[in-house]
């Protein structure tokens, strides 16, 4: 069973529907213009870039840096006892061991990582359904897409497609990658609650996921 809480489809906003509250005056005074891009790494990964931009008054600047990336799903999974299903594993970003909800990239058709073009990816929600079974084990028949965001607006591409599943059961071991070396924690909402609070949960696209997954709950 697929819900959508916020009435739409669990697709990557569109550039009109990204734009609802700009008005063309915002756009015509508050855009900025890529006047240069020099591609620092370019591979199978990553695209990460150095640009330059004119801004609305004329002026110019640089470096600003981005990146593009895969899109990916974050899922806050609880199973049939209320408790969630939650990874422990190594971010090399912080060099430490997080707590954070099942998640991953989703696949192309077209083999690439990232960039525009595709218009065949892995539905979000197969992914998720994937990386769900894959990190943990579990599947589940009831799934809710919360929110489709941009992962990082400021300096990333991609986007992150939250959902929740609920009344997961066990039907598999893990089946995980050769980069993966993660384990599951079973926690109660609360809990959850508590590290968050404490600084203890530090994925911020995670805990925006929690957020409004116990939004439908309250």
């Amino acid at each position: 069973m697929m819900k959508h809480t916020n009435g739409e489809n669990p697709q990557k906003p569109s550039a009109d529907s990204a734009k609802t509250a700009e008005t063309v005056e915002d756009k015509d005074t508050l855009a900025w213009e890529e006047i240069r891009t020099e591609h620092i790494v370019q591979d199978k990964w990553i695209d990460f870039r150095r640009s330059a931009y004119r801004f609305p008054d004329g002026s110019e600047f640089e470096p600003y840096y981005s990146y593009s990336r895969r899109d990916y799903v974050v899922i806050v999974a609880s199973d049939e006892e209320g408790n969630y299903l939650c990874v422990r594993q190594f971010r090399q970003g912080i060099k430490e061991v997080t707590t954070e909800f099942p998640a991953g990239g989703i696949e192309r058709k077209d083999g690439r990582e990232y960039g525009p073009g595709d218009l065949s990816a892995e539905d979000a929600l197969e992914a998720a359904k994937r990386e769900l079974r894959e990190e943990t084990g579990y599947e589940s028949d009831e799934w809710t897409h919360l929110l489709t965001v941009p992962s990082n607006a400021t300096i990333a591409d991609n986007y992150a497609y939250l959902f929740a599943a609920d009344k997961c059961r066990k039907v598999s071991g893990q089946s995980l990658d050769e980069t993966e070396f993660l384990s599951v924690k079973k926690f109660g909402a609360q809990e959850i609650e508590d590290m968050i609070a404490k600084g203890g949960f530090q994925q911020a696209v995670h805990v925006a996921a929690w957020l409004l997954a116990r939004r439908r709950v309250s």
